[in-house]
């Protein structure tokens, strides 16, 4: 039986949207309208306080998450002077609308993946392969989704991240199986697709929208997706 190693930020949550556009789109719905320029650098800002920093504690789910990192965004945004507060108690309201906003947001995608994950493990085993916090179990409990996986291959746990390959071939050190029988599915070109072929694995790309708009090679992917729902047709 073959076993999938599914990427999960992005891939499982946004329908292969990166969150920088989901984030986005919190701040202009809640009316702040910020220069993509300055909120790309806020959220490079959050993303790598949250990758050094001891922030993320394993019991945080995914909202709590979210509200530490969108802290990290506003208060950068705040000291360059792009956002402005009367008090504290107004940037904690606009904290917590951002972070409803983007929770909800993985709610309706994360609700979606399930019925295509729900179906796929009536014949696969399934692995999850991710950068993340060190509290990923926690999110994926807390979205109802954990009992779908086997084995979960975490970046803060296992001490190395994507796109060293190392950690796809421990996604297929966990199935048991040779790489020729994974198949991993990810929605970055480059941290997903590159290194899980490199390895040997069989690839789903689902193509969406990147952090940049590059071209790649095509064919490297085994296949190429557009919507999570494609892997029932392909591997039915």
């Amino acid at each position: 039986m073959k076993t999938f190693l599914f990427d999960y930020g992005g891939t499982l949550d946004t329908s292969a949207c990166h969150w920088f556009y989901v984030f986005q789109e919190a701040y202009q719905n809640n009316g702040l309208q910020i220069a993509e320029p300055q909120l790309r650098e806020a959220y490079v800002m959050g993303e790598r306080a949250l990758a050094k920093e001891r922030i993320v504690m394993p019991e945080d789910d995914f909202a709590t998450m979210l509200s530490k990192k969108i802290k990290v965004q506003v208060e950068h945004l705040q000291a360059q002077s792009l956002l402005h507060f009367d008090d504290n108690e107004e940037k904690l309201r606009t904290i917590n609308k951002l972070t409803t906003y983007c929770d909800s947001f993985a709610r309706k995608h994360i609700a979606a993946s399930s019925l295509i994950l729900s179906k796929l493990r009536e014949k696969y085993h399934m692995i999850v392969v991710s950068n993340f916090y060190g509290n990923l179990h926690t999110v994926l409990k807390a979205y109802g989704i954990l009992h779908f996986f086997d084995e979960v291959v975490e970046s803060s746990v296992v001490g190395v991240r994507k796109p060293d390959p190392a950690i796809w071939q421990l996604g297929v050190k966990a199935s048991g199986l040779s790489a020729s029988d994974c198949i991993a599915v990810g929605d970055s070109f480059n941290k997903d697709i590159v290194p899980a072929s490199s390895v040997g694995c069989e690839t789903v790309w689902f193509e969406g929208r990147e952090w940049e708009d590059k071209t790649y090679d095509q064919t490297i992917p085994t296949h190429i997706i557009h919507s999570l729902s494609e892997l029932l047709a392909l591997y039915a």
